[in-house]
């Protein structure tokens, strides 16, 4: 077991990440970076990333939320708010692809870390920020969590037309989709740059990116400018669009084509819907799909979940059981994939992650331990040219911070 990211070849081997982000936005796409192989470097504030004590933890600073989002990374404490700290950063820079964060520029500005003085110090750096909303726009400035975004992007209003009242979604869907967004937007300006050898700034806005995720689909009718229909796609607005109750519990089914729902409805013995016209091609099934999907649900009630997922398989149509939650770690897919790592911390403690769900044939970046808070503060300001005086010197003033030793030492894997 290793506590930092493999030194093996990787997609990413040799690029360097200063992830000044926190909490789920940038972390996320951080996270991503690394699993590709990116030596990232956490920089976080004396006090650590607060998701560092959100939820439950084994050791101190590793608590549930943080272990999701921080595996293959390094961790350096900085306490920005002090010129030497600001200088030691700056060391970092001069040897840095990317620079994320996710302050207001106005804050990054007054700190001497503002993209026009970081991209001219060093011509090739990737500078990404990343926002709630896009400088210059009308919400400027303004703090943006992902139930604010949910909710200005069209996502509560989504789930309130299934259930009747404005939702959430019960995921952290604004944060992660952005992470995403985040992620691609820096590995497009990174291949941009091996074409020109020139880096670049960007901004990732978390209300735009969920607004044009939303949009894809939903934008509908409004695409027809000379005659605008209604925003929404109707089949997945429809309240009958869920999992269907089966005699004994749920069941998810996807017939699609014009043949799924003939062969569903003559094997449930209805031929007569296999003909009706409302229901024999896909643009007759839209204008009708709250029909379609009530029909199917009374069908499906009829009949237990083994025996649709049965005759689903014989016919080939998609369906599928619901899985719960914990049901995943026991998936026989995702068992078969070795989607579950266990891993060993070096004071001892065991824990399980998922995987990056992507396998690339020449780049294997196995699961690494989420770093404690100042762990690799010497290495890394070592790895900045810093000498061993400056060094000392920002230890002992505060303004760096290293981890303690952990009190034992098990780096096996138990796999």
């Amino acid at each position: 077991m290793t506590t930092s990211p493999s030194p093996r070849a990787s997609a990413l081997d040799g690029v360097r990440v200063l992830d000044l982000t926190s909490v789920v936005f940038g972390p996320y796409a951080s996270q991503i970076l690394a699993d590709y192989g990116a030596d990232v470097i956490k920089v976080e504030a004396p006090a650590g990333d607060s998701t560092r004590r959100t939820g439950p933890s084994q050791e101190p600073g590793l608590a549930a939320i943080f272990l999701g989002l921080n595996r293959n990374k390094r961790s350096i404490v900085l306490d920005l708010k002090q010129p030497v700290a600001r200088q030691a950063l700056l060391a970092m820079v001069d040897q840095a692809d990317v620079l994320m964060h996710s302050m207001r520029p106005a804050k990054m500005a007054a700190l001497g870390l503002d993209p026009a003085t970081l991209c001219a110090r060093n011509p090739r750096l990737v500078y990404a920020g990343l926002y709630g909303f896009g400088e210059g726009g009308a919400y400027d400035g303004r703090p943006a969590y992902d139930d604010i975004i949910q909710g200005l992007s069209g996502f509560a209003d989504l789930v309130g037309r299934q259930t009747g009242a404005p939702r959430y979604l019960p995921t952290v869907a604004a944060d992660k989709t952005c992470g995403l967004v985040a992620a691609h937007a820096i590995l497009a300006a990174l291949f941009q740059r091996e074409r020109t050898g020139a880096g670049q700034q960007l901004e990732v806005p978390m209300f735009e990116s969920m607004a044009s995720f939303a949009l894809v689909e939903h934008y509908y009718g409004r695409h027809l400018a000379d005659d605008p229909g209604e925003a929404g796609y109707p089949r997945v607005l429809t309240p009958w669009r869920r999992p269907c109750q089966t005699a004994d519990g749920h069941v998810c089914l996807m017939p699609y084509t014009d043949a799924h729902w003939r062969d569903f409805f003559n094997a449930a013995g209805r031929a007569d819907l296999a003909e009706d016209p409302r229901f024999t091609d896909i643009s007759a099934r839209t204008r009708h799909i709250e029909t379609l999907y009530e029909l199917q649900a009374g069908i499906v009630a009829a009949h237990d979940t083994a025996y649709w997922l049965a005759l689903c398989e014989r016919l080939q149509i998609p369906a599928a059981p619901v899985n719960r939650l914990q049901d995943l770690e026991t998936d026989p897919h995702l068992q078969s994939v070795d989607f579950f790592v266990p891993l060993e911390s070096a004071t001892g403690s065991r824990y399980r992650f998922p995987r990056n769900p992507v396998r690339l044939q020449q780049s294997h970046v196995p699961p690494a331990m989420p770093p404690r808070l100042g762990e690799h503060t010497m290495d890394v300001l070592r790895q900045a040219g810093l000498p061993a005086a400056d060094i000392a010197a920002l230890l002992e003033s505060g303004a760096a911070r290293q981890a303690p030793a952990p009190t034992s030492d098990h780096c096996k894997d138990p796999a």
